[in-house]
């Protein structure tokens, strides 16, 4: 659960953590950003939250037609994709492949994220360790995301999604364990393949069931049975 530190956070020394934050604010490599803010992330660089958590999203340039009196002319728009979250203390890279690009978003106020180069990691080899080792569970939580994705039913997909966000980033609260941040049903229609109108459905027959739960500012919780614990 989110009270167990994740494996960048655990293993770290709080000397190596700090000399690391200074470095970021001697060479400007650190900032703040409000809550839906675009983090002006490109690839190559090596990102760190420090503070609040971070949101990726894949958009996608899809092709559509419009009708014209002479002819029937393309018409590219962005089509987005909610990935997940990076919290405080794990890294994360912004990778390009056409037509795909990868963008990141401050999820709430006050974000704070410090970017190096790669061979920067060379002043610091216990981090880098940390680093590789935090992108291979992110690498293995991506597989359980996949596994969930391909349920047959939504009400599936979306609850299996849910199961695995409160998982990773869930708090204890009174009913069990709560997202600490919200996320609107378009958002998790996007990342389990449905639409806005599916997701709002099915979640009022998820929580006329008993199988999650509303919490003050729109955080969703589930029954602590009903969380795996890691």
């Amino acid at each position: 659960m989110h009270s167990v530190p994740s494996p960048i956070e655990a293993s770290r020394p709080f000397l190596t953590w700090q000399r690391i934050l200074d470095w970021s604010q001697e060479h400007y490599r650190c900032r703040t950003f409000s809550k839906d803010e675009r983090i002006p992330a490109r690839p190559g660089l090596l990102y760190l939250v420090q503070r609040g958590s971070v949101r990726l999203v894949s958009t996608a340039q899809v092709s559509a037609s419009q009708n014209s009196s002479v002819s029937r002319l393309p018409h590219i728009s962005p089509e987005e994709a909610f990935l997940g979250f990076v919290g405080a203390g794990q890294p994360f890279e912004i990778v390009a492949q056409s037509p795909f690009t990868l963008q990141s978003y401050a999820h709430v106020d006050q974000t704070v994220v410090l970017w190096m180069y790669w061979h920067d990691l060379d002043n610091w080899p216990h981090f880098r360790r940390e680093v590789l080792d935090a992108f291979r569970y992110q690498h293995q939580r991506k597989l359980l995301w996949l596994s969930t994705l391909g349920q047959r039913r939504t009400i599936d997909r979306l609850l299996g999604f849910l199961t695995l966000l409160i998982e990773e980033y869930g708090e204890p609260c009174e009913t069990g364990y709560c997202l600490p941040w919200s996320l609107t049903h378009a958002q998790i229609g996007s990342a389990i393949g449905s639409t806005r109108v599916t997701v709002t459905r099915l979640m009022g027959k998820l929580k006329q069931r008993g199988l999650i739960r509303i919490q003050d500012d729109n955080l969703i919780c589930l029954p602590a049975d009903s969380v795996p614990r890691r």
